[in-house]
């Protein structure tokens, strides 16, 4: 959208929820606390699961390949890990900085970026799984249908209503 649609949108929630640009900004802080939250528990057990595993006594009988996976997959966990928890840290280092514009918009995207890292670190722990527990070509085809439900569930749904305003500082109305 253009930066003339951005200002519709802000006066469309000027219009409809009667609020300000600062409790629009609070609203959506909150919010996105709200499904951070959520998110950071089941990205920090997988983590911890993932961090558990070389200590293991089957961990041995993993093949080259499967170590790989099980590396890429654990960078990927870590990422998201640190992505989805990196919204508190920047509060913490913007705390009365008068900065929610950037914290809002910046959370918003550090969100995206780990839920989606989420998504292949998910994909790579059934690939690991898979390949492990009966062989390689299964974990690929298990591998994909994870990689087909991430974008069924998590991708597509969102694709006909997602829209940007054009103001780095207004990213949705919700």
């Amino acid at each position: 959208m253009d930066s003339a649609e951005g200002r519709d949108d802000a006066a469309w929630n000027r219009r409809v929820r009667d609020e300000t640009e600062t409790q629009r900004l609070d609203r959506n802080w909150s919010n996105l606390l709200q499904e951070l939250r959520v998110v950071q528990t089941g990205v920090q057990l997988l983590t911890g699961f993932l961090l558990t595993l070389p200590f293991q006594q089957r961990f041995e009988e993993l093949s080259d390949a499967q170590e790989v996976i099980y590396l890429v997959t654990v960078a990927l966990s870590v990422t998201a890990t640190m992505m989805l928890v990196a919204p508190v840290g920047i509060h913490r280092l913007l705390f009365r900085q008068h900065a929610l514009p950037t914290l809002v918009a910046t959370g918003q995207r550090l969100a995206i970026g780990g839920i989606a890292v989420l998504g292949f670190a998910l994909v790579g722990v059934v690939l690991l799984i898979f390949s492990f527990v009966v062989d390689l070509p299964t974990g690929i085809i298990a591998a994909a249908v994870a990689m087909l439900m991430f974008f069924g569930f998590w991708i597509l749904p969102s694709l006909p209503n997602r829209r940007s305003t054009g103001d780095p500082h207004t990213h949705e109305s919700l």
